[in-house]
């Protein structure tokens, strides 16, 4: 176990890279995103709860069982674990991150990212010590992946397309309601219904008109 309570973003970050379990817990029955938050220090629960080993990843880029090719193309891990380990979850950034790599922003490579995103948030939900951000954040960038292809596939201006539908403001006071609206589908369509974040962001939004 490691302590993030100085608060120093960078070195907790190293620590996760160099092996740092996170999951572990100290004398009191508390991991080091739970020290942390109960000391005030969010942004170092921000960087424990986005964190994902690459060799996580790296698992879906080898044959599993009786597949004769990997989920994932090894040439995708990078840029996938890239945009995985981001903290800015805007919907913009996302497809930015996907547009600036010419290896991802196909349809038939966004394809294989998300299918391996959705197995991701499985194994969160169905591990031990279940993680239901992790989860719902790989849901979420899935459900981005899985509308960039929509883009890519019908529209002449493909992601751009997407961008300029996801920053258009509505006329009457500039509120983004496409981006709102995919926002709240991606939450709408997360499998796991009995999960307790699932649960907290419906009770949220639900009484909220767009």
């Amino acid at each position: 176990i490691f302590s993030p309570n100085s608060g120093n973003k960078e070195i907790t970050w190293l620590m996760l890279e160099a092996g740092a379990e996170t999951d572990v817990v100290n004398s009191v029955g508390r991991t080091a995103a739970q020290m942390a938050a109960f000391v005030g220090q969010h942004d170092c629960v921000t960087v424990i709860n986005n964190f994902f080993p690459r060799e996580r990843l790296d698992y879906y880029t080898k044959p599993q069982g009786l597949d004769k090719e990997p989920k994932l193309p090894v040439k995708l891990a990078g840029p996938l674990h890239k945009i995985i380990t981001t903290t800015n979850m805007h919907p913009v950034k996302i497809v930015l991150l996907v547009k600036e790599n010419p290896l991802l922003a196909e349809a038939e490579a966004l394809q294989k990212c998300y299918r391996v995103l959705d197995l991701i948030c499985e194994k969160c939900m169905k591990q031990k010590d279940m993680n239901e951000v992790l989860a719902m954040k790989m849901h979420y960038i899935s459900c981005i992946f899985q509308k960039c292809i929509t883009f890519l596939k019908e529209r002449e201006d493909k992601l751009d397309g997407f961008i300029k539908s996801l920053l258009k403001g509505r006329d009457k006071d500039g509120f983004p309601v496409y981006q709102e609206k995919l926002i709240r589908e991606s939450i709408r369509k997360f499998p796991y219904c009995e999960a307790t974040l699932l649960q907290q962001l419906v009770r949220s939004i639900a009484p909220v008109e767009i």
